[in-house]
């Protein structure tokens, strides 16, 4: 990594949380470059379709702070 590329890594861990993640966010999209009309068609359906059964009632959503606390578990090996 440059001196250049070092800098700019040590900004961005100084950021809050939320616009870290989208900074992450950007660079990743920037690097995809070859967009499939196909896969971008069908997860806008499947969006929709998820959207809908939410909606709907047929499934029920989990709280974000459960939700963190699954994901840390498990990445804690728990």
């Amino acid at each position: 990594m440059t001196e250049r590329t070092q800098e700019l890594l040590q900004k961005a861990l100084s950021l809050p949380d939320n616009e870290r993640a989208e900074l992450a966010g950007s660079l990743i999209a920037s690097l995809d470059t070859n967009i499939d009309p196909d896969v971008d068609a069908a997860w806008q359906a499947e969006i929709a379709r998820r959207a809908d059964e939410v909606r709907s009632g047929g499934v029920s959503t989990v709280p974000w702070p459960e939700v963190q606390k699954k994901a840390r578990a498990l990445l804690d090996g728990k």
